[in-house]
Parts: C-alpha cells; structure tokens; sequence
C-alpha cells in the first residue's frame, strides 16, 4: 500500500476501533466479577448498568462501525487498484463518527445513559446520548456513500468484468448497514431525542421496539460480513491454496444481505405488539439466513482442504495437520468457525418459539451473543489487523509469535466465559441484573459457573492486553528498510471472467430487499398509525 493517505484513514478508523475494544474488555471483567456477589466491595447496581450499557456501546457500535469503516478503505483501495473518492468526505465522517462517539461517551459514563446498548423505549437515556449515537451513524453512512460510489465507478471502467470479490463483499456490507441502520434512525430521530428534550410528553413503545426490530438483528450481520470477507479474500492465500468457488461466495453473500433485513421479530416473540402471523413470516425468515452461513462454512473448509492438499496432505483428514497453523489467518479462521458452530446452534434455539420461551432474557441469550460476536467476529478482526497492520505502519508485525499466543487465548477464555452462561441459562439465571437478592438452592447452584465466567474473562483481558501491546509495538517501532508488503488477495481454483449481473452488482437485489422490507414491516409500523394507542411516558435517568 503506497498510498501514504489512505494508510493514514485507515490507521486512524481502526485505532479509535481498538482503544473502544480495550477500555470494552475492562469494563466486561469488572461486570462478571460484580454480578457475581464474590466482592461486596464491587456491589453497585448504578456503577454495574452504566459500565454495561458503556461496555456494549463501546463493542457494538464504536468498535464495529470504525473498524468496518478502515477495513472497507482498505478493501476499496487495494482491490480495485484506486484511490479513495473523496478522501475529504471520508475525513469528514471520521470525525462526525469520532465526535458523536464521544459526546454518547459523557451521559454513559455519567450514568445518564444506562439502558445497556439498546433503544427500548421509554427506557430512556440523555439526548446527548441518543444525539452521539445518530452522529456516529451518520458519519458511516459517509463511508456507505463512498463503498457505492467506488463500486460504481469502478464497474463503469470496466464494463463486463467481474468486480473483485473482497469489493463485492464490502459494498454488500455498505448497502446493508443503510438499509439496516435506517430503523434506529427513524427511532431515535421521531421519538426518543424529542422525548428526551421535552419536545413531547409520551411515545408508543410498540412501535420504537419494532423500529428497533428492524435494525437488531441485520446488524450482526453488519458485524458479521468483513469476518466472512476475510474469510472468501485471505484465507485460502495464506493457507497456500484458492478459494473454492467464487459464485457460490457472491451468492451465499447476497442471500445473506437479502433475507438478513426482513427478520427481526423474532427478537419480540414475547412481546404483544406484533401478531403471530408476522413472528412466524420473520422466524422462518431468520431459518433461510442459515443457508449462507453453512453454504460459507462449506466454502471455507473446501479451500482450506484444497490448500492442506497442495501443501502435501493425504488421507481423509491428513489435510487438516499440513496447514499453517502458525499462519495467524488460517489459525483465526480454524477457531472462528469452532465458535460459529457452537454459537449458530444457540442461533438456531432462539430463532425457534418454543425453545425460545424457554431461555427468554436468561444468561443464554448474552452467552449466544457474545460467543457469536465476541467469538467469531472479533477473533477475525483480530486476523485482519494482524494481516493488515504491518502494511498500512509500513512495519512488520512486532511478534507472531505473541500473536498465535493471543489468538489461543481468546479461544480459551471466550469459550470459558460463554459455556457457563448458556449451562445459568438453562438453570433460569435472568440477563439484565446486577445481583441476585435472593437465595435457595436453585442460586447456590449458580456460584461454580459464575466463577468459570471470572476465570473466563481475565483470560480474555489478558488476550486483549496482549493483543493491543503487538500492535502498538509495530506501530511504534523504527522504520524497516525496504519493508513494501503488499495485500495479497485469494484466486478461484476456476478463474471467474464473466459473471451473470445478478452475480456482479446490487440493482436487482437492492430492489428486491425493499419488496421484502414492506412485506415484512409495512403493516407492522403502518398498525400504529390505525389504532387508539395509548402513550407511554418516559423512564429512566
């Protein structure tokens, strides 16, 4: 990369990313050690739910947005061998995204915003938080603006040829986040910042949780999609073999994009406002997102076996044992799909309504998530700074060795924090508490597991220290001469010259995506504006 600009941009999306995620890893450790009772010291309900909703902000939302906003730059760049449109509207974001962060940081920490990361209302937090957060959105849909425009000019330049696949993906990823962050906008924006100022007295709660709805669960796909770009566009080429298929990777990208906006409700499936009718259209809805999820696990393993198989690998797993283990992408992607498995199962309990009933707001439902999002995701996070570091300082990495170390880490303490919640889950722990009140034998039952998540979670804070000392180790080491690392993208095993539109741009499907979205949230919001409601006044700070 010698575009010294773009290597800047990047740089400073992704440091703001990672300074959110370890200041997020302190905070989680202090809220297992004070849910726990363990240390009365600790026991604050009011310090307990303003660290949380901080830490969720911090991981959900700055960590994801920054991170996939530097990613996205760097994708857009190096893939399509030109220079960013309109670098000045990407600064401009930047900073829109950097100062609502930082003006949603002040109630969070102040206590004035604890109603952890979500936006039910009349739980309500200060205008100054719902402001930053709408700040922060705005600022990335810059960078939306910028993906698509690229992906335009790019096709245009180009006529008939297929756009690289890790463009492909980033401009999906772009097109979602619009689609998707446009939910909580409509919230925020008519409902809870003129509650918040005062500017009306009460708000229809059904209708904010099924904006919210709309926005809930596509974004972790939002989150999801540059662990899957990693996976299509790194992976094979460091582990010394091609990419399985192309096609089938654009498909499984778009059925994702497509199905992964309708659904939603089944996040509301105890709630009233919705009929059964609409549970059941989102639920069966949130089952079809599956198939691109194993449609990409397939993919993956298969170029992981093609490469094992190039690099002298015999025998039905024989294979497995010839990859480059040391290789921090091919070890990333081997423990994020070990997670991806265990998580999608949980995935899978929630979606459906019989099973759901039954851990509905316990501890199952943080130990799914953050298996799936602290697990997976951030794990391929961890692998794209790794990979994409020593480009964008110039350096080489400082240690990879440190970095394998990491990895097995986060591995171990994600997967020892997350067992125990699932297990007080199904033991009837409740999610969103700060301590338990009561005791009987049922509680008393509780206290191994609640250690284990102790335990879990200082490993995963020593994970996160490690990892941020590696890079800025790199970033603040001197100067390597001669060092011009360039990224380097994974082939097709069968090179792809031609693609059917409908493979290779957005026009079809952003079209089908809004036939879907009024079929499936049309009557939904349109119902509240037909009936007598009656309003619901704000609670909270």
């Amino acid at each position: 990369m010698n575009d010294a600009a773009t290597r800047k941009l990047a740089l400073s999306h992704i440091w703001v990313a990672f300074i959110a995620f370890i200041l997020a890893c302190f905070m989680g450790e202090y809220q297992v050690l004070e849910r726990s009772g363990f240390i009365s010291a600790l026991d604050s309900p009011s310090v307990y739910f303003a660290s949380v909703s901080t830490h969720g902000v911090l991981m959900a939302f700055v960590l994801t947005t920054f991170f996939i906003m530097g990613f996205g730059y760097t994708i857009a760049t190096t893939s399509l061998k030109q220079p960013i449109w309109n670098i000045k509207l990407a600064w401009a974001g930047f900073g829109i995204s950097l100062f609502g962060t930082v003006l949603a940081a002040l109630p969070l920490l102040g206590g004035k915003a604890s109603v952890l990361y979500t936006f039910y209302l009349p739980m309500m937090a200060h205008a100054a938080f719902y402001i930053g957060a709408t700040l922060l959105i705005v600022g990335s849909w810059f960078w939306c603006v910028i993906m698509l425009v690229m992906f335009s000019q790019w096709k245009k330049a180009n006529p008939g040829i297929p756009v690289p696949l890790a463009m492909f993906a980033t401009t999906a990823n772009a097109l979602l986040w619009l689609w998707t962050s446009a939910g909580v906008a409509l919230e925020v924006l008519f409902q809870a910042i003129p509650l918040a100022l005062g500017w009306i007295d009460t708000i229809d709660a059904g209708l904010a949780r099924t904006l919210f709805a709309w926005t809930l669960h596509p974004i972790v796909y939002f989150w999801l999609i540059p662990a899957y770009t990693a996976f299509y566009v790194f992976v094979p080429k460091q582990a010394g073999g091609f990419l399985f298929s192309d096609e089938i990777a654009r498909a499984a990208l778009i059925v994702l994009v497509v199905f992964a906006l309708p659904i939603g409700f089944h996040h509301l499936y105890m709630d009233p406002e919705q009929a059964k009718g609409w549970k059941l259209l989102h639920g069966i809805g949130t089952f079809v997102v599956a198939i691109p999820t194993l449609v990409t696990g397939f993919t993956v393993i298969a170029s992981l076996e093609i490469a094992g198989r190039l690099r002298g690998g015999k025998g039905l797993f024989g294979w497995i044992l010839s990859l480059p283990w040391t290789n921090t992408m091919v070890l990333s992607v081997i423990l994020a799909l070990l997670m991806l498995i265990f998580g999608g199962f949980g995935g899978i309990v929630n979606a459906s309504y019989a099973m759901n009933a039954m851990i509905h707001n316990t501890a199952w439902v943080p130990g799914h998530f953050h298996l799936i999002f602290g697990g997976t995701t951030i794990i391929m996070y961890f692998a794209i700074a790794y990979y994409l570091w020593p480009m964008l300082a110039g350096k080489p990495l400082f240690s990879n060795s440190l970095a394998l170390l990491q990895l097995w880490t986060w591995f171990i303490g994600m997967s020892i924090l997350t067992t125990p919640w699932h297990v007080l889950g199904l033991l009837g722990q409740p999610r969103r508490i700060s301590s338990v009140v009561y005791n009987n034998l049922l509680t008393l039952a509780w206290k191994p597991y609640e250690f284990m998540m102790i335990f879990g979670g200082l490993i995963l804070l020593g994970s996160a220290c490690l990892f941020i000392y590696n890079l800025a180790k790199t970033q603040l080491s001197p100067a390597s001469e001669g060092f011009d690392q360039q990224v380097e993208y994974a082939e097709p095993i069968h090179p792809v010259t031609s693609l059917p539109e409908y493979l290779n741009g957005f026009t079809l499907w952003n079209k089908v995506i809004a036939v879907l979205m009024v079929i499936s949230f049309g009557f939904p919001i349109l119902q509240f504006f037909f009936m007598d409601t009656f309003g619901t006044s704000a609670w909270g700070y």
